[in-house]
């Protein structure tokens, strides 16, 4: 019996071992791998796909554009490949302070220069020009100062025929106890962010904040009299057009521009200053598009004031609805009113006032600041300024599709504002995987010696983009900044013709170039 027992045990073991060899069988014959060309195959397919989504993807290049895009690929590659045996020389991967130098040397920045580039969509008023403006204002006649350069706030400046007050000096006599290289080389200090160890000199956002919002008051009562304000706005849009810009929206806050009868103007008065600089430029430069203002006031405020910031949107919009083209509130996001304390006002708005808004500009997360992104969108912004923080809200992401709301992204703003350190991880390189509306702009470049679009290009280009983007993530960069732009539809008609016909140009000659010459800008083709 106990034989017959230990026999039926092993039968049912042996079963039970038969019974997973075949389901064993069974499984390893579902899971089989592929062959290798199968998997190749597959793999290219994914690839494929993937760039199918590219931001320029349903971009075709002609001739002269294929011969251009392969030196242009042939430069992105050398620095890529510098950058990959050596990382910590990768100039997109470090501070923009730092490698400033390197960029200006580069021969890719260079050929990017060339490239006419459509539009700027995000711009602040008075940090248009660069600082070279500035100290140019600074040799005008009757320019007082107040103040050192060694003191904590630095010296206060007005154009005046008499003294202001007590403790005044002329800046002409400060100039000669100083030299005029010494007093030049402070203000460029002054009106600006840069600083040769900016990782230990801003070790904060609230700290680069500090000073960046100081610069701009500081800067207002030298650069808002009235003919220092209209001389740098029509130089600034000479540094735009050499950078091969042909159009600008920009913010502007509408400050208090005086002269020396001490007449204040009022906004309708500024407004019509920057029209007729703007006309004044357009006749001497007749390739250029033109230029909108975005009324922008500063977010740090009352009820009362933002009650006075609303009515003259509104008269602005009613007087030159062509010009004022938008409303925004700037300000850091982190630390001002959030767009959800505005909104029964901005509701109460005509529906034929667009909104622009800045939103999203920060690091936080289910805070006030990234909050700002779904009001902006339920208010139904045209725009996002940053939108930084989109990323992090994957709705919302569908829904600035959905509603083809572009983002203005503004990669060297962000990095010295420290939002980003390493521009590889910059969130943008999500909107130009796929395909979102989306254009680069440049913010605030004088306060960073960039120059007004070039340097936010070629680390749009370099340190966010695929290595696999090319030319024509470019043009589409350039077609969209015409495209969302606040124009109506005819002025975009013949805006995107304009900006095709000297495409076609550039394209044209830098081919040419190429060919006759096949060394030049380091490619061999």
């Amino acid at each position: 019996m106990k034989l017959i027992l230990m026999f039926a045990q092993a039968l049912i073991v042996a079963r039970s071992l038969e019974a997973k060899t075949v389901i064993t069988a069974s499984d390893s014959s579902e899971e089989s791998r592929p062959s290798l060309e199968t998997y190749m195959q597959e793999r290219k397919h994914l690839i494929e796909k993937e760039q199918e989504c590219f931001l320029g993807s349903k971009i075709i290049l002609n001739e002269q554009e294929t011969i251009v895009n392969k030196c242009l690929m042939k430069l992105k590659k050398r620095e890529l490949d510098l950058g990959y045996k050596n990382s910590f020389n990768f100039i997109p991967a470090r501070h923009f302070f730092e490698m400033l130098d390197n960029i200006n040397d580069s021969a890719l920045f260079k050929f990017i220069r060339k490239l006419p580039k459509g539009g700027v969509l995000h711009a602040h008023d008075t940090a248009l020009g660069g600082t070279d403006l500035i100290v140019n204002a600074t040799y005008r006649e009757n320019l007082w100062q107040k103040g050192s350069f060694e003191d904590l706030e630095g010296p206060k400046f007005f154009f005046s025929r008499v003294s202001p007050g007590e403790g005044w000096q002329r800046v002409s006599d400060v100039r000669v106890g100083m030299t005029d290289v010494v007093y030049d080389a402070k203000i460029v200090d002054l009106f600006g962010l840069y600083d040769a160890d900016p990782i230990n000199t801003y070790k904060s956002i609230d700290k680069v904040w500090q000073k960046f919002q100081k610069m701009f008051f500081a800067l207002e009562p030298l650069v808002t009299f009235e003919p220092v304000w209209r001389q740098y706005y029509y130089d600034s849009l000479l540094q735009f057009y050499d950078d091969n810009v042909h159009y600008l929206e920009f913010r502007g806050v509408l400050p208090n521009v005086y002269n020396m009868d001490g007449k204040i103007f009022n906004p309708e008065e500024v407004v019509e200053m920057y029209i007729e600089e703007t006309e004044r430029f357009k006749e001497s430069h007749p390739a250029f598009l033109g230029a909108k203002l975005i009324y922008a006031p500063i977010r740090f405020c009352n009820d009362t004031v933002a009650d006075t910031y609303l009515e003259t949107a509104v008269n602005l919009h009613l007087k030159f609805p062509n010009f004022v083209v938008g409303f925004d509130l700037v300000g850091q996001e982190d630390t001002g009113r959030p767009l959800i304390d505005f909104v029964p006002k901005l509701l109460d708005l005509p529906a034929s006032i667009q909104f622009f808004f800045h939103a999203g500009e920060t690091n936080w997360y289910g805070m006030n600041a990234d909050q700002n992104l779904v009001d902006a969108i339920l208010l139904g912004t045209k725009r996002i300024g940053h939108g930084y923080a989109l990323v992090k809200h994957p709705h919302l992401l569908k829904e600035i599709k959905r509603r083809q709301i572009c983002v203005e992204v503004n990669p060297i703003s962000n990095q010295v504002l420290k939002l980003v350190q390493d521009q590889r991880n910059h969130p943008a390189a999500v909107f130009f995987s796929d395909d979102y509306p989306v254009v680069v702009s440049s913010d605030d470049p004088s306060f960073w010696r960039a120059s007004p679009l070039s340097h936010d290009f070629f680390i749009a280009f370099l340190g966010i983009a695929s290595s696999r983007q090319d030319l024509r993530m470019l043009k589409q960069l350039a077609q969209n900044s015409i495209e969302y732009s606040a124009m109506v539809e005819a002025e975009r008609k013949l805006a995107l013709k304009s900006w095709q016909h000297y495409w076609d140009k550039a394209m044209h000659a830098l081919a040419e170039e190429i060919v006759q010459s096949r060394s030049e800008h380091g490619c061999e083709l």
